[in-house]
């Protein structure tokens, strides 16, 4: 996907109209049109104030990743001294049929979390 799509999508998202991302950004309305019809880009120091805007990653706004967390969210810990980018470079590490096996486990563990429809918010 294109940087334009990428901005509709963020904005649609976020449930706010151009006129507030233009007013962040100090630059009219018109340009943030421009920016999501591909007619004009954003210069760099645009772009990383867009991404600081929408909390993602500038690779994510270029479409370059799927990934849209900023390098803020990665080095957030997760316990004690062990961050998020921590746990994706040990994923990393493992061999694929590891892998499998930690997302059937995430899976087991986002179902024992998760409330069982028309539970009324209650696990069974």
């Amino acid at each position: 996907m294109s940087i334009g799509p990428i901005l509709i999508a963020l904005r649609t998202e976020k449930h706010i109209y151009q006129k507030e991302l233009a007013a962040y950004l100090n630059v009219s309305i018109g340009t943030i049109s421009n920016y999501e019809k591909e007619l004009h880009y954003p210069d760099l120091e645009t772009l990383g104030k867009i991404a600081d805007f929408y909390d993602v990653s500038t690779d994510y706004l270029l479409g370059r990743t799927e990934c849209r967390y900023s390098l803020d969210k990665l080095v957030t810990p997760l316990v004690d001294t062990y961050n998020y980018n921590d746990l994706l470079d040990t994923v990393l590490q493992l061999p694929q049929p590891s892998r499998q096996s930690l997302k059937d486990y995430l899976e087991y563990l986002l179902f024992k979390v998760k409330p069982l429809p028309n539970s009324n918010g209650k696990k069974k």
